[in-house]
């Protein structure tokens, strides 16, 4: 379904109303920087890639399908300048893990039946590796893998982001999944299933 406050604004900007921009800018930073975030990791980088989402949205708006919602295409950018920033080698690994402030007070605010210390330093651990695992990946795995299992999107809607044949996106899934297990296994690596990346 479109959303018409976005149509108008986009419709304002190909009529020579740059400043309309702004407000695609402002609905839509804080959704682009989580895609980006989530993809590289590193806040940063994620910055980075926000400002890259916007400046090839601006370039390229003409090429907007007005029928599809600019969210999807949007988020669409935002994946693919997120794997660029990875692919140039700009993310630091000792910061892969690090939280959004909104994830960080989360954890900050922990019930006061947070697990006792011992599971929390499981989790902790099982946490790195999981981010060590992650860094091990590929670029397009890494993808892949974050929007099926963190975002739950169809593979159908991650071919169509990383613009791939879909046998090549469940190969993607498949390998990120038997790279993680392994990086896992000595935690039980619960909830990873091969199976889960021939899932459509």
């Amino acid at each position: 379904m479109v959303d018409a406050e976005d149509l108008v604004l986009v419709r304002k900007v190909l009529e020579g109303d740059p400043d309309a921009f702004e407000g695609l800018v402002r609905r839509h930073t804080r959704t682009v920087f989580a895609a980006a975030f989530r993809i590289t990791g590193e806040r940063a980088s994620a910055e980075d890639a926000v400002q890259e989402s916007f400046l090839r949205a601006y370039r390229f708006l003409s090429r907007f399908d007005q029928r599809a919602r600019f969210s999807t295409w949007m988020h669409r950018i935002a994946v693919n300048s997120a794997i660029d920033q990875l692919r140039k080698g700009r993310v630091e690994h000792e910061h892969r893990t690090e939280l959004p402030e909104e994830g960080a007070n989360a954890l900050a605010e922990q019930p006061a039946d947070a697990p006792d210390p011992e599971r929390r330093a499981i989790a902790s651990e099982i946490g790195r590796r999981t981010a060590e695992a992650l860094d091990g990946l590929t670029p397009t795995e890494r993808a892949a893998f974050l929007l099926r299992h963190y975002e739950g999107r169809s593979i159908a809607e991650i071919s169509s982001t990383l613009g791939k044949r879909e046998n090549a996106t469940k190969q993607s899934i498949f390998r990120a999944v038997r790279k993680l297990r392994a990086a896992l296994a000595p935690w039980g690596a619960e909830g990873l299933h091969e199976s889960d990346a021939r899932a459509v």
